[in-house]
C-alpha cells in the first residue's frame, strides 16, 4: 500500500477537549512526513467547542505552516432529526465538512433510523466525509451507508482513534471490515484519518493501515495517499 501523504482529520485547543495548536499540529506533521492536513474542530454540540463565528474568520490563517499545507473543514454533528448542527451560513465558508454522530448529542434511534439520520446529512454539498461510522451504540446498515456514499460521492473515513480505543467503540473491527469489503464492491473511496486530540496522535495511521492491507483494499480507492487525488475530492484543485 502506498504511503499516506494527508490528514484531514484533527482536533486543536479550540475544539475545547483536545491539547495542540494549529501550529503545533503542522509541525507535528512536518515531522511524519505528511504534506496536508485538514483542522476539523467539532460543530456545535459538543461541550466546550468553538462558537459558529469560529468558522467565519479562517481566512487570517496561513495556508503554509512549516512547509505543510493547511486547509479547514468541521466536523458536524449528526442531529437525530436528520440534520445537521452547524448553521449552512458558515458550513459555506468550509473547504469541507466530516459529518458524525457523537453520542453526547445523539440519541440512538436503531440501525435504520441512524442511517436515514445519518444519509440525510451527507446530500449537502459540503460534505465530503462520513467520520468513525463504526460503533453499535448506534448501529448503521452498511450496505445502506456505502450505496448512499457513491450516489453523494462521500467518502467514508477509516478512523485510527477508533482502532485504539477499540474498547469505547463497540464492534469497531468487525463493523469496518464490512463497510471496506462495502466500499471495495461499489468503489466507494476511503479516507484514513488519525482524529488526532493531541499534536503526538497526526499522521498516526498504524492500525487502520494495518487492517486495509489485510483486506487488500485497492490503493486506487484510499484518497489520502495522493495530494492531488484528495485536494480533487474536496475541490480544491
Amino acid at each position: 500500500m502506498r504511503k499516506l501523504v494527508a490528514d484531514i482529520h484533527m482536533h486543536t485547543l479550540a475544539s475545547g477537549h483536545a491539547y495542540g495548536t494549529i501550529r503545533e499540529m503542522a509541525a507535528s506533521a512536518k515531522e511524519k512526513g505528511l504534506e496536508l492536513i485538514g483542522i476539523s474542530e467539532h460543530g456545535p454540540g459538543i461541550p466546550g467547542t468553538v462558537d459558529s463565528f469560529y468558522y467565519s474568520n479562517l481566512e487570517v490563517i496561513p495556508r503554509i505552516i512549516n512547509g505543510v499545507e493547511v486547509i479547514h473543514g468541521c466536523e458536524i454533528n449528526v442531529l437525530n432529526n436528520g440534520n445537521l448542527s452547524l448553521e449552512e451560513e458558515y458550513i459555506n465558508l468550509l473547504d469541507y465538512a466530516i459529518v458524525g454522530i457523537h453520542k453526547l448529542c445523539y440519541s440512538n434511534e436503531g440501525k435504520e433510523k441512524n442511517t436515514d439520520n445519518l444519509i440525510s446529512c451527507m446530500k449537502n454539498n459540503k460534505v465530503q466525509f462520513v467520520s468513525h461510522p463504526d460503533d453499535d451504540r448506534t448501529p448503521l446498515n452498511y450496505e445502506r451507508l456505502v450505496q448512499a456514499a457513491k450516489e453523494y460521492k462521500v467518502a467514508l473515513e477509516v478512523n485510527n482513534s477508533s482502532l485504539i480505543k477499540k474498547d469505547q467503540r463497540l464492534n469497531c473491527y468487525e463493523n469496518y471490515k464490512t463497510m471496506i469489503r462495502l466500499c471495495h464492491q461499489y468503489r466507494v473511496p476511503i479516507v484514513v484519518s488519525s482524529d488526532a486530540h493531541d499534536p503526538s496522535w497526526v499522521g498516526e495511521f498504524d492500525l487502520a493501515y494495518e487492517l486495509l492491507g489485510k483486506l487488500k483494499v485497492d490503493d486506487d480507492l484510499i484518497l489520502n495517499n495522493d495530494i492531488g487525488k484528495i485536494k480533487r475530492f474536496i475541490g480544491l484543485n
